[in-house]
């Protein structure tokens, strides 16, 4: 994997040392997944499986113990993480928001947060998460296959657009389109009724870039997450299309650090790498808009927690290949 233009490909164990440069205290990003033991074994069997769906293989890079996972993260700077939990069918959405909400009383850094899914009692899902101080929900309709425009939905919707507190939401067809239940189309049809919501589209909406930046420029509370996006991993199959990348820039302060850690193909430093030979592209992804995407467009989002102090000095080396011990 080479880090373009003559440079040495990006490691794990330089992270610290790039987030350093940009002069951050560290990283936050918005878009990582913590989930219940036997659950994510069925979540990575899926993924060890998916390469006829997905026409390649991909591999898990951190299929790591969960307190491993942790300390990958800290050793990275990651100073604020979310759980990403999302439902798939009903009566799941209760027990992993819990898991999730139990993390983050647990361990400071991670952000509290939620799900919630299409069934009787959802807008109690959401008042419940909330009152127990959900900063960050996460709802994924390709993989729970809904449209986000149920009505059973709406009055969830309207509870978190006047609370302020984003979704992260998985809405774009990519990696595999689900007819009825993914693209732009579902998520303005949220918009319309509830044009406040602090959306965030994952994986930059990918493969429907354009269509995605186009409701980001129409309502304020839209905002797009790098998980995936310009990694050699996505861009060999769904290229951000070069003639979008201004408008990237222009939409500087909506922009946030996402990764999809554990599931990723490829070390965590990849992403940053990917998102910083941008510039290479478009000069005005430079270093001002690497800290606002990597830090300060997420603070905005979830807040940045007990800041650098969070993270001892004596985090676990990123040299000691721990990242491979699969579980």
């Amino acid at each position: 994997m080479s880090g373009g233009h003559g440079r040495a490909a990006l490691t794990d164990a330089d992270v610290p040392a790039w987030w350093q440069r940009l002069g951050l205290p560290g990283l936050i990003d918005i878009h990582t997944h913590f989930l219940p033991e036997r659950m994510l074994r069925r979540v990575w069997a899926h993924f060890d499986e998916a390469g006829p769906l997905v026409g390649r293989p991909w591999p898990i890079t951190y299929r790591t113990a969960q307190d491993q996972r942790l300390a990958t993260l800290r050793a990275l700077g990651v100073r604020r993480f979310t759980a990403l939990t999302y439902a798939h069918r009903p009566d799941m959405a209760t027990d992993l928001t819990d898991f999730a909400l139990d993390l983050a009383a647990a361990e400071p850094d991670c952000v509290p947060s939620a799900t919630f899914y299409p069934e009787e009692g959802v807008v109690g899902q959401v008042e419940r998460a909330l009152s127990r101080g959900a900063r960050v929900f996460k709802i994924h309709a390709q993989v729970g296959g809904f449209d986000l425009r149920e009505p059973i939905l709406d009055p969830a919707w309207g509870l978190l657009a006047d609370a302020g507190i984003p979704v992260v939401i998985h809405v774009g067809s990519g990696p595999v389109p689900r007819h009825g239940f993914t693209g732009p189309d579902k998520l303005e049809g949220v918009l319309r009724r509830h044009p406040d919501l602090t959306a965030v589209v994952a994986h930059l909406g990918a493969p429907e870039y354009a269509e995605f930046l186009d409701l980001a420029d129409r309502y304020p509370g839209v905002h797009l997450d790098t998980t995936m996006a310009f990694t050699d991993f996505f861009e060999s199959v769904t290229p951000f299309p070069a003639g979008l990348l201004p408008r990237l820039a222009d939409l500087g302060d909506r922009v946030v650090l996402g990764s999809d850690f554990p599931n990723i193909p490829y070390p965590y430093a990849h992403q940053l790498e990917a998102l910083e030979r941008l510039r290479d592209r478009e000069p005005r992804l430079d270093d001002a808009w690497l800290r606002a995407v990597c830090w300060d467009n997420g603070a905005r989002l979830i807040g940045d927690g007990a800041g650098p102090s969070a993270v001892p000095l004596s985090a676990p080396s990123l040299n000691d290949g721990s990242h491979d011990e699969t579980l």
